[in-house]
């Protein structure tokens, strides 16, 4: 990873192949029935604690952000902030994801509509906002109960990996977020 504003190396990542995403891709099938079973209001918990996490340790985030993206300071921060609402915003909407019941167009029938997650999503983050992109995605598919693979932007992985490292601090279930 470099730093764009130096050209200066920051870190070094591991490239994954196709055998992690294979892996990453069956974590996430494997993990998906018992994360469908999850409770509107558990997944919820767990995107409020993300949010509530992320405002705790947002100078870490603005830091990381800006040095690999070589945004100033006050833009990387801004981007924490606006990814947090994300979060906060799909903790409320988890729980109010419904159906429908009502009568057919000739009344002759009823019409049952439920919203169930679809399975597996892959998401793949743009390298100019590597940490509000990813909470847009990742906590629309966490509130829908939907498992997940994330191949974040080669130029800003470091944002990423560290937002995986807070989805594992939240009581998030194994194979529920993978990152390649």
């Amino acid at each position: 990873v470099l730093n764009p504003a130096t050209e200066e190396k920051v870190y070094t990542v591991s490239n994954a192949c196709e055998i992690d995403a294979k892996k990453a891709l069956d974590a996430a099938v494997f993990a998906k029935d018992n994360w469908i079973k999850k409770s509107p209001r558990f997944r919820s918990q767990i995107l409020s604690r993300a949010w509530a996490l992320l405002m705790q340790f947002s100078d870490i985030f603005t830091q990381v952000i800006s040095l690999e993206t070589g945004k100033p300071v006050t833009d990387a921060a801004a981007e924490v902030s606006y990814a947090g609402e994300f979060l906060r915003w799909f903790s409320e909407e988890a729980v109010r994801i419904s159906g429908e019941y009502r009568l057919n167009p000739e009344g002759t029938g009823k019409i049952i509509t439920s919203k169930t997650p679809v399975g597996p999503c892959f998401f793949i983050t743009p390298w100019n906002f590597p940490l509000a992109m990813i909470t847009r995605k990742v906590a629309a598919a966490i509130a829908a109960g939907c498992t997940i693979v994330i191949k974040p932007a080669v130029q800003t992985p470091l944002t990423c990996l560290l937002f995986g490292k807070l989805l594992s601090c939240v009581n998030l279930p194994s194979g529920v977020v993978n990152m390649v």
